[in-house]
C-alpha cells in the first residue's frame, strides 16, 4: 500500500469516528460535541506523529 493510500484510510478512519460518535452520544450538545471531536483529532495526531510519521 502507498503512503498516501494508508493516509486517506488513516483519516477516513478518524472522520468515522468522528461522525460516529456525534451521532450515537452527542446529537444535541454542541460544546460536548466540540471537545470530543477536538480531542479526538488531537489523539490521532498524536498518534500519527509517534508512530507512522517516516522520518
Amino acid at each position: 500500500m502507498s503512503r498516501n493510500a494508508g493516509l486517506v484510510l488513516y483519516l477516513v478512519a478518524m472522520v468515522a469516528i468522528v461522525v460516529g460518535l456525534d451521532v450515537a452520544f452527542f446529537r444535541n450538545l454542541p460544546w460536548e460535541r466540540l471537545m470530543v471531536n477536538i480531542g479526538i483529532v488531537l489523539v490521532f495526531g498524536a498518534f500519527y506523529l509517534i508512530f507512522l510519521r517516516r522520518p
